[in-house]
């Protein structure tokens, strides 16, 4: 394995743009890839275990390890909500031999594209319409209506980002997203399917 130099296949998205359920088909589809456990300081969903969708780290710890410099990159993406990849959890993956993939937010990914522009992968998951946003954010009914307005308010201004990503792929209809996702992926690793 001292040969290999692991890549960054990176999602970024505003919530609610599909950007996880593609990750989530792609890394059933490549065994080369593994994914980033990106680490937050807001509550674990009740559908979400430790370990799995992310690490639970409480605030006042978060803010110790970005003071360690602990992190590739972190945000604060909402009011006292952060959310991170930490150094440790990357060079975890690239010691098994496979290329990283990540479902982070705009400005992180942005941040890791500039840290590893030549190994990076950065795809901008858009969705068909600001309606159509709206609409999946609140059928997810995850959010108090004040955190929903905070999201599309994120959304507004994430979607302004697109044109700084590699590739925009975009997801109206999720059997086409995927396969357009599979074909990207496998031209960046240079797998034949």
């Amino acid at each position: 394995m001292e040969d290999f130099e692991g890549k960054l296949i990176i999602f970024t998205a505003p919530s609610g743009a599909g950007k996880t359920t593609i990750v989530h088909h792609l890394l059933d589809s490549f065994p080369q890839l593994a994914f980033s456990i990106s680490a937050t300081s807001r509550a674990k969903r009740p559908t979400e275990s430790e370990g799995h969708d992310y690490y639970f780290i409480p605030s006042g710890r978060f803010k110790e390890l970005i003071a360690q410099e602990a992190f590739l990159e972190w945000e604060e993406v909402y009011e006292n909500q952060y959310y991170g990849t930490l150094k440790e959890e990357v060079e975890r993956i690239w010691k098994e031999g496979k290329h990283v993939v990540f479902d982070i937010d705009v400005m992180g990914a942005m941040t890791l594209k500039r840290k590893f522009p030549e190994r990076t992968l950065s795809i901008f998951v858009k969705p068909p319409s600001r309606i159509a946003l709206t609409k999946r954010l609140r059928d997810r009914r995850t959010e108090t209506p004040e955190q929903l307005e905070d999201r599309i308010r994120k959304a507004d201004e994430e979607l302004r980002f697109e044109n700084q990503f590699d590739m925009v792929l975009v997801n109206d209809v999720l059997s086409r997203a995927l396969q357009e996702a599979e074909a990207i992926v496998s031209k960046f690793l240079g797998i034949k399917r």
